[in-house]
């Protein structure tokens, strides 16, 4: 596979333990054993779209100058991203507080850190000026969102991955080209694209019957807003969904899920590899979906991200 992916994101150095279930509030729970690693949905996009997309991969972020830094720039070079683009902060390296369950579920909590500081500098826009995809996510300032988009050649496509799930302004749905959400973020971001009836946006905003809402309808009412949309569903796969076709089911292959932190990341940087080496968007979300299934069967975010081989090989067993 072929194509240049500039990610523009987050990195964060991942503190995980396991828990026998989440705590409830003010309530203490004893776990594990407290793990280290590479993390941050950015820098695992982009570990993703090297590694298991095979695409040639640049990740534009921002680190402290502290011991988390280097644990981030090893784990991204390792997999083969460029990171000329990363920018050194007088803030801390971002830091995620992650706990896991016996059956694979995490719950996370992201100090940003250096990451509230990442911008689009010169450097920056002429690479994002090369890129056939720019991928981007939430975890960062609306305003370099908007200067990532806006630095993109004509003809390139720019994804937005909408987490953490946050209100969009104008100027970033203008933007947009592709928009991948799961159920939860579609649900808050769909009533902004003003085609659910009242009882749905109510519904799908989380004031009434939520399970009103299927996925479809979700993808209906974003695609006014949006060209393309994909909506991931777990262990369910992913719909896609596009302007003047109709929406697709992607299944996802079935395996054992042992941590499931960093599968959406997965998943969207093998999407934006596979798209810009060329697939059509369904294959994009078929290739992606198996990466996601991969990496839910190891322990970790960057560390759990297959290879190309082995994402490959999965997408072409039956699901």
């Amino acid at each position: 596979m072929s194509g240049t992916v500039v990610v523009v994101g987050s990195a964060n150095v991942d503190l995980v333990v396991d828990v026998p279930r989440h705590p409830g509030p003010g309530e203490t729970v004893l776990g594990g054993r407290l793990r280290r690693s590479p993390g941050g949905k950015g820098a695992n996009q982009a570990v993703a779209a090297a590694r298991a997309g095979g695409a040639d991969t640049w990740f534009l972020g921002a680190l402290g100058r502290d011991g988390a830094a280097d644990l981030l720039l090893e784990s991204l070079t390792g997999a083969g991203v460029h990171e000329d683009l990363v920018a050194l902060s007088d803030e801390a390296t971002g830091t995620a507080l992650i706990w896991i369950t016996d059956d694979g579920e995490n719950a996370i909590i992201v100090a940003p850190g250096a990451n509230s500081e990442v911008a689009v500098d010169d450097a920056a826009a002429a690479r994002l000026a090369q890129a056939d995809v720019v991928l981007v996510q939430l975890e960062i300032p609306l305003e370099t969102v908007v200067a990532a988009a806006r630095a993109r050649r004509d003809g390139a496509r720019f994804v937005l991955n909408a987490a953490p799930s946050r209100e969009l302004p104008p100027e970033v749905w203008a933007e947009l080209d592709l928009l991948v959400v799961n159920e939860h973020e579609a649900r808050d971001l769909a009533p902004a694209a003003g085609a659910l009836g009242s009882n749905d946006a109510a519904a799908a905003a989380g004031t009434g019957e939520r399970a009103a809402v299927g996925p479809e309808d979700l993808a209906t009412a974003l695609l006014e807003k949006v060209p393309a949309v994909v909506i991931t569903l777990g262990g369910d796969g992913a719909l896609v969904a596009e302007r003047g076709a109709d929406p697709v089911t992607v299944p996802a292959p079935k395996v054992t899920a042992v941590d499931t932190t960093g599968a959406g990341d997965t998943f969207c940087g093998v999407l934006a590899a596979a798209l810009a080496g060329g697939a059509g968007l369904a294959d994009a979300a078929r290739l992606a979906s198996a990466a996601a299934a991969l990496a839910v069967t190891k322990p970790g975010a960057q560390a759990a991200v297959p290879t190309a081989e082995e994402t490959a090989d999965l997408a072409k067993e039956p699901a």
